[in-house]
C-alpha cells in the first residue's frame, strides 16, 4: 500500500509539472513605466534606477511540447521573449493580438529583417486586425518576406494549441480604430483564465463580467486606471476604461474566494496601484482582490 501511494504521489506531481500554465510578463499601459515624458514622481526616480514595468503581455505555457505563445507583442517584445524561451525553456509556436494599438503589436517589428528576420511565425488576429497588417506598412513587409505567417482567428471559436490548451477570442467594446478588440479565454485540462487588457466601461459590453468570474478560474482584467482624479489634464470620457475602484464596486458581491480570481493588469504609469505595497495596492488587496505582477504563474 505504502508504494502504490509513492507511485500515486509521483505521477501526481508528473502530472503537475506538465500541466500549462499562464505567466504574466509585464503589468503596464501602452508606455510602460517609466512613461515617455513624464518627470513626476510616479516616473522620475525610476529614470536613474532603470527600474520599472513592462509593457502588459502574458505567456502561454505548454512543458509537455515545449511550445509557448505570446499574447500581444508589446514594445518589451525582446525581453518578454527571452523571458518566455530561455527562463521557461520554450519555443515560439505564435503570438496571439488582442488589436491595434501601440502597446499591442508595435513589437512585431522585431520580427522582421532588421533585427531578427524570423521565419513564418504564426501571427493569429481577427479579420480587421489581419487586413491591417496586410495592407499598411511596415506591417506588410513581414507578410511579403514571410517573416510572419498571419492566421485567421474568429470571435467564440476555440481553437486548439496543445493536446489540453485551448484559446478562444471575444470582442471587447473598445477605440476600435485600426482593428477590433478582442480578450481571450485559456483553457487548460483542469483551469481557464481570461485575459482582457484594454475593454471600455463595463456597461458597455454585451456580457456581465460578474458572472464570468464566477465561471472563469482567474480573471487578468483592465486595470489601466485607478480612480477618475488620476488624470486631471486629460478628458476620461475619451479613455472610458473601467477604474480599478469601480471594476471593485462592481465585483465587490461576489465572495472572497471569487473576489481572489481577479488581478489587474495593464496599469497605467499614472495608477498608483502600480508601485509595490502602496497604499493603492493595499487597498485592492483590502478588498480581496489583485495586482498582477510580472512572472506570477497561473496553472490551467
Amino acid at each position: 500500500m505504502k508504494n502504490l501511494l509513492i507511485i500515486a504521489s509521483l505521477i501526481g506531481i508528473l502530472f503537475s509539472s506538465n500541466r500549462p500554465y499562464v505567466v504574466v510578463l509585464g503589468i503596464a499601459q501602452d508606455g510602460g513605466l517609466p512613461h515617455a515624458g513624464c518627470d513626476k514622481t510616479c516616473c522620475k526616480g525610476l529614470w536613474e534606477t532603470n527600474e520599472g514595468e513592462k509593457v502588459s503581455c502574458i505567456g502561454v505555457v505548454d512543458p509537455r511540447t515545449k511550445q509557448s505563445w505570446l499574447i500581444d507583442a508589446t514594445p518589451d517584445l525582446p525581453e518578454q521573449l527571452r523571458t518566455l524561451t530561455l527562463d521557461h525553456k520554450t519555443e515560439l509556436a505564435g503570438i496571439f493580438l488582442t488589436h491595434a494599438h501601440m502597446g499591442h503589436y508595435v513589437g512585431l517589428l522585431q520580427l522582421g529583417r532588421e533585427v531578427m528576420g524570423a521565419k513564418d511565425i504564426p501571427i493569429y488576429a481577427m479579420p480587421r486586425m489581419r487586413s491591417f497588417l496586410e495592407n499598411n506598412g511596415p506591417w506588410n513587409q513581414l507578410v511579403e518576406l514571410e517573416n510572419i505567417k498571419i492566421q485567421s482567428l474568429k470571435e467564440g471559436k476555440e481553437l486548439k494549441i496543445g493536446e489540453q490548451l485551448f484559446i478562444e477570442p471575444f470582442l471587447v467594446p473598445h477605440r476600435d480604430e485600426y482593428s477590433e478588440t478582442v480578450g481571450f479565454r485559456i483553457m487548460g485540462p483542469e483551469q481557464s483564465l481570461i485575459y482582457i487588457p484594454d475593454i471600455d466601461k463595463w456597461e458597455k459590453w454585451e456580457q456581465n463580467i460578474y458572472k464570468l468570474v464566477m465561471n472563469i478560474d482567474f480573471a487578468l482584467i483592465d486595470g489601466t486606471f485607478f480612480s477618475q482624479d488620476e488624470l486631471p489634464h486629460r478628458n476620461m470620457d475619451e479613455i472610458p476604461h473601467p477604474f480599478i475602484i469601480e471594476s471593485m464596486e462592481t465585483l465587490f458581491n461576489l465572495s472572497t474566494p471569487h473576489r481572489n480570481k481577479v488581478h489587474f493588469i495593464h496599469l497605467n504609469h499614472s495608477n498608483p496601484a502600480i508601485k509595490k505595497n502602496s497604499a493603492a495596492e493595499n487597498h485592492i488587496r483590502s478588498k480581496r482582490f489583485n495586482i498582477a505582477r510580472e512572472n506570477h504563474q497561473f496553472s490551467l
